[in-house]
């Protein structure tokens, strides 16, 4: 697999310095962190930034991301739909393939698996529209939350799979597939095209319910299962993108050039020592 940072990752540094702590580290893509997107669009161009990507020599694998994209109120959709199009035009003015989009929590009261997947088949098929009309996919990534209405990779996949647009994936995080107790078998059970980005991380030894974003660690690391992920994705196939994406405070007090190397190395050996 090819290699990404995610701008999570090195969250306190702005987009110029991740671009050149990906590429003196040696990897071959950047997911753009929404958030230091638009800082650095408020004082700088698409144009500018298009340049500092072709200058660094990689490319731009993701936008992260439209949170929450589910069971809204009317007013907050419409925000949702207008944010859709603004990353959309960005993206498609830099050469970015994807936005990440997130599932909402489960409404007050709960909701069914019918429900909720009706409801995601309604607004992924509109906001695949809006990013469509600019060349952008989605890639819809399952939090593996007691309290996300999609929690698990199956239902994700058969949310996508019902969509059945050419321009909508699904994002694995090993960190929710954990936590939210998705399986290999689900997995196997892919057709790999349906695979946008594996965010490859690990975490450390808790209980799932205890398990928090701060609880990240590098690939390696931690107690997840990725070894087995990544020959469950040789298996069927998957061979693209492996991205870091931690959320550690921690880790975010570091260099942002220290911990991309570090990154990319553990990311590696995890990759290597997969069957």
């Amino acid at each position: 697999m090819k290699l990404a940072l995610n701008g999570a990752t090195t969250m306190r540094a702005d987009l110029p310095t991740d671009l050149q702590a990906a590429k003196e580290a040696g990897f071959d893509y950047l997911e753009i962190w929404a958030a230091k997107l638009r800082k650095f669009l408020s004082e700088r161009s698409t144009a500018e930034l298009k340049d500092l990507f072709a200058e660094s020599g990689l490319e731009p694998l993701s936008i992260n991301s439209i949170e929450h994209i589910t069971f809204r109120e009317a007013h907050a959709y419409e925000s949702i739909k207008r944010e859709c199009e603004e990353l959309s035009s960005i993206a498609a003015a830099v050469g970015c393939p994807c936005i990440v989009v997130v599932p909402g929590p489960l409404p007050k009261g709960g909701a069914s698996r019918e429900s909720v997947i009706s409801e995601s088949i309604k607004v992924l098929t509109e906001l695949c529209d809006i990013s469509a009309a600019h060349d952008v996919s989605l890639a819809f990534e399952f939090l593996g939350q007691t309290d996300c209405s999609v929690p698990t990779l199956d239902l994700a996949a058969e949310i996508v799979r019902e969509v059945n647009r050419e321009d909508l994936g699904v994002v694995i995080d090993s960190f929710h597939f954990y936590a939210g107790n998705s399986t290999l078998e689900m997995i196997e059970a892919l057709d790999p095209k349906i695979i946008q980005i594996f965010h490859i991380n690990d975490a450390e030894d808790r209980p799932r319910e205890q398990l928090e974003d701060r609880h990240r660690l590098l690939p390696g690391l931690g107690i997840l299962p990725l070894r087995q992920m990544i020959s469950a994705f040789r298996k069927i196939g998957y061979d693209k993108v492996a991205s870091v994406e931690i959320f550690r405070p921690e880790y975010w007090e570091r260099d942002p050039f220290a911990l991309a190397r570090d990154a990319r190395v553990a990311t590696e050996q995890v990759l290597a020592e997969a069957e």
